[in-house]
């Protein structure tokens, strides 16, 4: 599945992750660890932001500069709404070209819908846009081996990738990127979280 199409498919369910059905403690204990890692607050980006806010919500609580991105128009129009004085790109990852080195990243299950012909280039992207000492969150599959395929939410399809966790930690270390923390989080759910610090 193309990247416009996931994006027209997330428009029709924007609302959900913007309504009380959606539980907002989702992934904020997971990114108060990666948190723990930074040494210094600046720029913050929310990758695939969507239209939830509480990313972004945590991130300024921190003292961050925050910027969001997504494809889905309808996301961000909601996603401005809640934070009409953010920054948001609306762009492809795949295609976009950050002006900026970041103190934190979040990618919380977000790429992982980025074709897995543009997994590596994607997450290479964000990790040579990080500054140094900086830290990124991201979800992949937890599995060994790279794959990808579809299945439905709400009513629509929705397509993931993953590159395997030994590719993960082999793009990390060729980033001079360090593994903080590597979970399977919803076990037995392949749903996995990476924290990476770039190093000096």
């Amino acid at each position: 599945m193309n990247p416009i199409q996931q994006a027209s498919n997330y428009d029709k369910i924007a609302e959900h992750w913007n309504s009380d059905r959606f539980n907002r403690e989702n992934g904020i204990s997971q990114h108060k660890r990666a948190l723990n890692f930074a040494s210094k607050t600046g720029k913050a980006i929310d990758i695939g932001c969507g239209s939830s806010g509480r990313i972004i919500d945590l991130l300024l609580k921190y003292g961050y500069d925050v910027e969001g991105l997504d494809l889905s128009a309808e996301m961000l129009r909601l996603a401005k709404i809640r934070h009409p004085k953010v920054i948001f790109h609306h762009a492809d990852i795949c295609n976009w070209v950050p002006s900026n080195k970041y103190a934190f990243i979040s990618a919380w299950d977000s790429i992982w819908h980025v074709p897995l012909e543009n997994q590596e280039s994607v997450i290479g992207k964000l990790l040579e846009h990080l500054e140094v000492d900086g830290v990124i969150i991201f979800t992949s599959g937890a599995v060994d081996e790279k794959g990808d395929g579809s299945n439905p939410f709400l009513g629509q399809d929705l397509y993931h990738a993953a590159l395997g966790i030994p590719a993960l930690l082999k793009l990390l270390e060729s980033h001079n990127c360090v593994c903080r923390h590597l979970e399977n989080d919803d076990f037995p759910n392949k749903h996995l979280y990476v924290v990476a610090q770039k190093r000096a």
